[in-house]
């Protein structure tokens, strides 16, 4: 991991956000940035940042909304700037291959964010843009979810977590699907000039100065049809049985193999163990029930098979990065 740079105050005492647009840029995106960087303030009341929108020529910009942008400023603002956010365009990100001008990055671009001095940070699929420029080879990085097969098939020297929020490289960071820019853009504060400044934009824009968990909370697992494979049977089955305590054997039985060839088919038509793939559908279990009901979480934690709460606990931490509690809060409002 590169060591981070110090951020360079701008003439005026404040550093310099730019926030570089492409034709399809997501309008959700580019204002987050304007609103909770413009909003930080020192303790004596000072902007601590100026936001400008740059893009790699200046000029009339497509959203993906109904309307346009103008963006005034060029490319020069990525190299005088201190930090340097890039939203998404899904009009062209998901395109993007490894290398410049033969990838489908405008190479004017590509070279502009490789030889600025600033903290680059993307948010959604605007991590295929560092990606493709080459500034994510051989670190972490994230994007978001639904891409995210994509981006490591696309870019295989990015190690990529689809679970995370965000993923700080120090100088190179990227975010998870669009609100999650959001949490971004409060650690880059948090990390810039505190907790207490981060903590009062959050309140000013009224969303948690942190949030719990990764984006795994959000993904909705698809259950596999029946009767494309060999052990479907089988796993429509343990479906319906989630709350008693299956073994290894019994689906086997179920489907009148030996343990040793039922895991080997198993695996090779789901990617997992049998009982790996069992506690995911007792987490979405558990899921389903903290959405839709008031129940405890001990009786959820039978109902979905875990038995106890301490386990269902413990297996949405593993799983999620959030307990029971906070997800229920999440998805419930409550």
């Amino acid at each position: 991991m590169n060591p981070v740079r110090p951020a360079t105050p701008a003439h005026n005492g404040r550093r310099t956000v730019a926030v570089l647009v492409r034709d399809g840029v997501l309008p959700m995106e580019l204002g987050l940035v304007h609103q909770l960087f413009g909003t930080a303030r020192s303790a004596s009341g000072e902007r601590l940042y100026d936001v400008v929108t740059c893009a790699p020529r200046p000029g009339r910009i497509r959203t993906d909304a109904d309307f346009p942008i103008y963006a005034v400023h060029g490319l020069a603002t990525v190299a005088a700037a201190d930090t340097v956010l890039v939203p998404a365009s899904h009009e062209t990100d998901e395109a993007l291959q490894p290398g410049a001008l033969d990838g489908g990055l405008d190479g004017d671009l590509a070279a502009a964010l490789r030889t600025s001095p600033a903290r680059i940070a993307s948010i959604c699929t605007g991590s295929f843009v560092l990606a493709a420029a080459g500034l994510l080879d051989g670190r972490r990085a994230t994007t978001h979810w639904m891409s995210s097969d994509l981006f490591a098939r696309t870019f295989p020297a990015v190690k990529v977590d689809a679970d995370v929020l965000y993923v700080d490289e120090g100088r190179v960071l990227t975010s998870a699907g669009e609100a999650a820019g959001i949490d971004l853009c409060l650690h880059m504060i948090r990390r810039d000039h505190g907790a207490a400044v981060a903590a009062e934009v959050a309140r000013r824009t009224v969303v948690p100065p942190h949030r719990e968990g990764g984006q795994a909370q959000y993904i909705q697992r698809p259950v596999e049809s029946e009767g494309l494979t060999s052990t479907s049977a089988s796993r429509a089955w343990a479906l319906t049985r989630l709350a008693e305590p299956l073994t290894l054997a019994e689906l086997a039985a179920h489907d009148a193999v030996s343990v040793r060839t039922y895991s080997r088919r198993f695996r090779e038509e789901t990617g997992l163990t049998p009982i790996q793939w069992l506690t995911q559908r007792r987490v979405d279990r558990a899921r389903e029930l903290l959405e839709q009901t008031d129940h405890t979480v001990d009786r959820i934690a039978a109902e979905a098979g875990f038995g106890t709460g301490a386990s269902l606990r413990a297996h949405f931490q593993a799983g999620l990065g959030v307990s029971p509690g906070a997800y229920r809060v999440t998805f419930r409002g409550r």
